[in-house]
């Protein structure tokens, strides 16, 4: 049985995220959606919060769990006994952030990163992006899922 995980922070989970979690998906029997914990971070949501939100965003994939995980993502991956890591590639900046990651977390556990391209339509969807659309009142809405929207509009408003 093959696994793999995507990891990332998930301030707020968008579309292009779930982009990558169904299309994992369809390339192993298990994912395992990780939502990072980072101490060094400040994030809008709460872990508990960010791990809720993705819960529901991607129930509706088979085979899918998601974990709030502390640590390096290498310890885990080795942990689990994943097959990969999967990250999502929106272009060239994405690519040069992550390769590096890449390079690491296989020195550190042996699990080879997969880089699934982004698709172009959701290629403009950052976290930081809705995250500063919904502070400014802007649209966001359809950048991602329901569940999100309604929690970042409580979130802005409150």
């Amino acid at each position: 049985m093959s696994c793999a995980i995507c990891p990332g922070s998930f301030d707020p989970i968008t579309r292009g995220h779930v982009d990558v979690i169904e299309r994992a998906h369809r390339m192993f029997d298990e994912v395992v959606v990780v939502v990072a914990r980072n101490s060094a971070k400040s994030y809008l949501f709460s872990d508990e919060e960010r791990l809720d939100l993705a819960q529901e965003a991607v129930k509706h994939i088979p085979h899918v769990r998601v974990e709030l995980v502390d640590g390096l993502i290498a310890d885990y991956a080795k942990k689990i006994h994943a097959n990969a890591i999967v990250k999502g590639v929106r272009g060239s900046a994405d690519y040069d952030s992550e390769l590096p990651m890449s390079l690491l977390n296989r020195h550190l556990s042996g699990v080879e990163t997969v880089f699934v391209m982004g698709e172009p339509s959701l290629a403009h969807i950052a976290s930081s992006f809705v995250k500063e659309l919904a502070r400014y009142g802007g649209p966001y809405e359809d950048l991602v899922p329901a569940n999100v929207a309604q929690a970042l509009k409580e979130k802005v408003e409150s």
